[in-house]
């Protein structure tokens, strides 16, 4: 009898210790979304359509997922440090840098990088993607050993600085580029690509030859999850480590989970509506009510629980270029909003309670707007709602992030919301360069104004801080008092991720994400 029970009692703790297996061996929330210790699970919103990184944007992904690195990069402060390129410096007549290219750096495929190299890559940029002279542009690039020269028809001030933007991640072009967009470019960083399924997951795993030390990480898995809420359970239940791209309203979701870390930045990310100029946002009054008519504050403080900050010029506070000196002709007043427009010639002519343009035609405005990131939705039909509330009607038109790169660059809107860093090039001339230089290839939406035009010309040439401070304050003040683009709010950006992995940082520049640093415990 004894026996027997013993045998029983037995049975009973393989059972129970198979149970234990087959749940994960005990609280997942520690371990983290895989067993192994040195892999690791990210929750993403989908992004990509290719991992060719001269189309588009797409770029931003190849260096957040580790696989692609520059000349030079921007530190946790904002601060240009060497990477590719240990050191720079700049002639005399301020019109050639010449770069030193790191020695014994090879590229994933064991090629060696050269000066020719990065030469040939950054030229390829310029062939493959207009942005690129938004950036700057060369008259001449020569390549000797390892230093690399680019010779410009006018000084520019901002070179270095914006070949830490992803657009020039250095790529080997002797591989066969065309493999690029599917199976990801050859480059130097830390993980190369295992697996690509556009909107489904992206597999990396550690790239044995990397120059810098021995990536902590062997696999890395990015998994494609638009819905903020099943990003959030999916953190929350232990199948992925990281999620990016929650919000300040996920926190109570978290509450009382020691499991989980947050972190919180006040980022240099500005969301904006362009207003196009060119098609039915010509007159200025209508710009202006349209401003006047947006309650900024109730967005962001409220609608989406002070996860920004309100918007009201292009540049936000947390640079130092004069946020709180500009001023707001067009701060919230919806009742001025509706005299503007009265005066105007604006008028409710059929009683449906829009307003009808001065000369009857009817004044319906387009909105795009891209459903990867769940606050450009709330800002736009709260727009809508304040829209409605002074008779102008608004359509909304939810669509891709790639749909809506193809209708900026076609300016097949009227409004077209846009959540981008205000400061790419470690300050906003870039940013603002793109987006209201009356000649940038990328200002697709008619804004123009010879002293913007001036003053951007000649800030490119500046090189003393306190000239550009004030030059960029004056191009601040212009575009607000042109009415020219609605200014949303500036991001509080969180990262989420399980208390087993370290070595995340969060970088003002929203350029890197894992690192060769980044472990799971």
């Amino acid at each position: 009898m004894l026996k027997s029970q013993k045998s029983k009692f037995l049975i009973l703790i393989a059972l129970l210790l198979t149970l234990l297996v087959a749940c994960g061996g005990g609280d997942k929330g520690n371990s983290g979304a895989s067993g192994a210790s040195n892999e690791l699970v990210v929750g993403v919103t989908s992004f990509e359509d290719t991992l060719e990184p001269t189309d588009q944007y797409f770029s931003w992904v190849v260096t957040r997922y580790g696989i692609g690195e520059n000349l030079t990069k921007f530190d946790e402060k904002g601060n240009l440090q060497p990477l590719l390129a240990e050191s720079w410096q700049l002639s005399d007549d301020k019109l050639e840098w010449t770069f030193k290219i790191r020695d014994n750096v090879t590229f994933s495929n064991g090629n060696p990088l050269t000066a020719e190299a990065v030469k040939k890559s950054i030229e390829r940029v310029f062939e493959k993607n207009k942005r690129a002279e938004s950036f700057f542009t060369y008259t001449a690039m020569e390549a000797n050993g390892q230093n690399l020269k680019i010779k410009t028809k006018e000084p520019v001030a901002i070179l270095p600085a914006a070949l830490a933007d992803p657009l020039f991640l250095i790529v080997d072009t002797t591989a066969n580029t065309e493999e690029f967009a599917q199976k990801g470019p050859i480059t130097t960083g830390p993980f190369v690509v295992q697996e690509f399924k556009p909107g489904g997951q992206t597999v990396v795993v550690r790239n044995e030859k990397y120059w810098d030390g021995k990536p902590k990480l062997a696999k890395v898995t990015f998994k494609d999850i638009n819905d903020q809420n099943t990003r959030t359970l999916a953190l929350k239940a232990g199948e992925i480590d990281v999620a990016y791209n929650l919000k300040v309203g996920n926190k109570s979701d978290f509450e009382g989970d020691k499991n989980i870390v947050i972190n919180e930045l006040k980022s240099l990310r500005t969301t904006y509506a362009f207003m196009n100029q060119t098609k039915g946002l010509k007159d200025k009054a209508l710009r202006q009510a349209i401003i006047r008519g947006a309650d900024r504050e109730n967005y962001t403080q409220s609608l989406l629980q002070g996860g920004a900050t309100p918007g009201k010029a292009p540049v936000p506070p947390t640079l130092d270029y004069g946020f709180n000196e500009l001023k707001d002709e067009n701060a919230y007043n919806p009742e001025s909003a509706k005299k503007i427009l009265a005066d105007a010639g604006y008028k409710d002519k059929d009683g449906d309670g829009f307003l009808e343009r001065p000369d009857g035609s009817k004044l319906d405005l387009t909105f795009v707007i891209y459903t990867s990131r769940e606050e450009l939705g709330v800002y736009a039909q709260a727009l809508q709602a304040n829209m409605k509330d002074i008779g102008i009607k608004v359509t909304l038109k939810p669509v891709s992030y790639e749909t809506t790169l193809s209708m900026r660059d076609a300016s097949n809107f009227d409004l077209l919301i846009w959540n981008v860093l205000a400061a790419n090039t470690g300050d906003p001339e870039k940013y603002l360069n793109e987006n209201w230089y009356s000649k940038a290839k990328t200002n697709q939406v008619g804004y123009s104004n010879p002293e913007v035009d001036k003053l951007l010309t000649d800030l490119s040439k500046e090189f003393d801080a306190a000239k550009r401070k004030d030059m960029i304050v004056k191009i601040q003040q212009l575009i607000m008092n042109d009415a020219a683009t609605l200014f949303f709010g500036y991001e509080t950006t969180f990262l989420y991720s399980n208390k087993s992995v370290e070595g995340l940082k969060m970088y003002p520049m929203d350029y890197y994400w894992i690192t060769k640093d980044v472990s799971k415990k």
